[in-house]
């Protein structure tokens, strides 16, 4: 089996992972996973679909990820390890789409309007 390269993208983080046989290391920005995302919550999302495979020491993973804050970083980084599952062994889709794994969540942060403190904060309302 090759390397399998897919990106997984949540908010404004962009995740791109190789994906090659190996014995389960998960390596985050040339650091282990779990020295990266220190709270198991995070480190739970990035294992959820090996896990739901049973592929958690299956294949050796590598992963650079950039923007966003660190739990759109993780979520990113389950997005791309789902599709490169799928990719790898189309069984795996039955398993990962009830889970909701295989849909890439639209949303983003809504923007500033100008004049205004935030993006949802009302004009000055006027009777006349």
């Amino acid at each position: 089996m090759d390397t399998v390269h897919k990106i997984g993208r949540r908010k404004t983080a962009v995740a791109r992972i190789y994906l090659s046989e190996g014995k389960g290391n998960i390596t985050v920005n040339k650091k282990d996973y779990k020295s990266y995302f220190t709270t198991g919550t995070l480190q739970y999302k990035v294992q959820q679909p090996l896990m739901l495979t049973e592929n958690l020491e299956s294949y050796d993973i590598k992963v650079n990820v950039y923007g966003g804050g660190i739990t759109g970083q993780a979520e990113a980084i389950r997005l791309a390890i789902t599709r490169a599952l799928v990719a790898i062994n189309a069984d795996h889709r039955a398993i990962l789409k009830p889970e909701g794994l295989l849909t890439r969540d639209p949303r983003m942060v809504e923007r500033k309007k100008f004049g205004q403190k935030k993006a949802r904060k009302k004009f000055q309302f006027s009777k006349r």
